[in-house]
């Protein structure tokens, strides 16, 4: 049998066929239902759970307007794009990061001159740090 169904991916929709195996024309014997177990009454009540624990508060990378570019993820540098004292305009290719056998391009957060560079290629990197730093015009 052959179904049809529409997929919807980051915003673009795509018709995809999917093939479904034949059901077999004549069909299974039931098994018979298994006997239920009877209940069990605890003698002596369950203490209650502690709760999870909370989860850790991720620190931003940088404080607002300080021109650090962070690393959107844990990596390896494989392409610096820029130089130090380069214009670059907000959304501008500045580096590359490979993580998983996937590169991530990393673009400029906002317009100015990069002040510095903090990695090269090479350069294992953390979520979260500081890969260069941008200084508003």
């Amino acid at each position: 049998m052959i179904k049809q169904f529409r997929v919807t991916v980051d915003g673009h929709a795509y018709e995809v066929t999917v093939e479904m195996p034949e059901e077999s024309a004549a069909p299974t014997p039931a098994a018979p239902p298994a006997p239920t177990p009877p209940p069990v009454t605890p003698a002596v009540a369950a203490p209650a759970a502690p709760p999870p624990p909370a989860a850790p508060k991720v620190a931003s990378a940088a404080p607002a307007g300080s021109g650090a570019v962070p690393s959107p993820l844990a990596g390896r540098v494989t392409a610096v794009v820029v130089a130090v004292g380069q214009e670059v305009k907000e959304g501008d290719h500045l580096l590359t990061l490979e993580a998983m056998k996937m590169n991530t391009f990393v673009f400029a957060p906002k317009s100015g001159k990069v002040a510095e560079i903090k990695t090269a290629v090479g350069d294992a990197v953390e979520e979260g740090q500081a890969l260069m730093t941008i200084q508003s015009p």
